[in-house]
């Protein structure tokens, strides 16, 4: 079997995301045409769904990034490793500058177009919003 280019790969992907893309246009295109009582249950479904999800993977985080740091920690104080701590300070510090540089370049684009849907599908934003925390709270 011969293994696939990088250019075809990359085309496959493009694909892929303009797929999906459109797919999820479509969709909440569809969204505003439907009537207030089936924009409110699939608002409240959808926010339910990623309110426990953001929940199960926020925990699932948490579990593994605070277990890697105390093990880093112990291995660090048992002489295992030796971290320059100095060097990992200056580099998240210039990491956060530049997220921080990126998404307030960026943001306003993606805010206006997310208060413009939430304006156009008031029942769906507000269906959406109780089931988030409903979600959450259920997790």
């Amino acid at each position: 079997m011969a293994k696939p280019k990088p250019e075809d790969a990359a085309e496959d992907a493009k694909k892929i995301v303009d797929e999906a893309k459109n797919f999820i246009e479509k969709a909440v295109a569809d969204i505003g045409k439907t009537s207030a009582t089936k924009q409110l249950i699939l608002g409240t479904a959808s926010g339910w769904i990623t309110g426990f999800i953001t929940m199960k993977i926020g925990k699932v985080a948490a579990v593994g990034l605070g277990g890697s740091v105390i093990l880093l920690h112990i291995a660090s104080q048992k002489g295992y490793i030796d971290i320059n701590w100095d060097k990992i300070n200056k580099k998240v510090d210039k990491i956060s500058d530049k997220i921080e540089k990126e998404t307030t370049g960026k943001s306003p684009d993606w805010f206006e177009k997310v208060l413009l849907f939430v304006k156009d599908n008031s029942y769906y934003s507000a269906g959406f919003t109780g089931g988030f925390f409903f979600g959450i709270a259920s997790s």
